[in-house]
């Protein structure tokens, strides 16, 4: 959810890398050939989120991921000039996930016709459910190197989800900063998500369970819950 710069740009370059030395077109896919070169980039990508899912952010190296797609420990480069740059990639994927279960909880929303402050606590839910259930790919999507790296990265692809937990906050309380408030809110969030990780937050409060905290969150950034009319 950081904030996008103006070095942002689509993440897929206009024409892959030149190959490094010694390595052959032979090497690009070997499953496609040769030609399949938008295809190796797309399996590289597929490749890293089964490496972080399996056995972590820390796993994710260029030829831990090459040897996994079972291509030369060169070919990534092609596409993938560093490794920053393969995570990234990587990490827009977790992001994409992420917004895809955010909307999907939207929807169930429209369904019950719930007002914005339960759309929130959805939010909330679905928010900490995977940083609980995908932990090698959330602590890879909040790497700090990689907003910091100036490459195409995930900032593009977070910011939407930004944008709409502080459009609900805007509706639940009109004239306040949204945007100020959202951020506090999500920081909140984040720092339940390590805490539960770490187990800190069941040593200090009894339970791993986020739910009352994230109310209580609310009601210190939003107010408490107003009563049913």
């Amino acid at each position: 959810m950081s904030h996008p710069s103006p070095q942002d740009q689509a993440d897929v370059p206009d024409a892959p890398a030149p190959a490094p030395d010694g390595d052959t077109d032979t090497d690009i896919d070997t499953d496609g050939g040769a030609g399949d070169r938008g295809g190796l980039r797309e399996r590289l990508v597929r490749t890293g989120v089964a490496l972080v899912d399996a056995e972590g952010a820390q796993a994710l190296t260029l030829r831990a991921i090459a040897r996994r797609a079972g291509v030369s420990h060169g070919a990534p480069r092609r596409w993938f000039p560093t490794r920053l740059d393969l995570l990234s990639a990587i990490a827009r994927e977790g992001f994409a996930e992420l917004a895809a279960r955010v909307a999907e909880a939207d929807r169930e929303a429209d369904g019950a016709g719930a007002g914005p402050r339960d759309r929130i606590e959805a939010f909330a839910r679905v928010y900490l459910g995977y940083a609980a259930d995908r932990r090698g790919m959330y602590e890879l999507m909040f790497r700090p190197d990689l907003p910091e790296s100036g490459r195409p990265g995930p900032r593009g692809t977070s910011l939407p989800l930004f944008a709409r937990l502080a459009a609900l906050v805007a509706e639940l309380r009109p004239g306040t900063d949204a945007v100020r408030a959202a951020g506090a809110f999500w920081a909140n969030l984040h720092g339940l998500a390590q805490l539960r990780h770490g187990g800190c937050l069941a040593l200090a409060t009894g339970s791993d369970d986020p739910a009352s905290l994230v109310r209580a969150a609310l009601d210190a950034h939003l107010g408490p819950a107003r009563p049913a009319p």
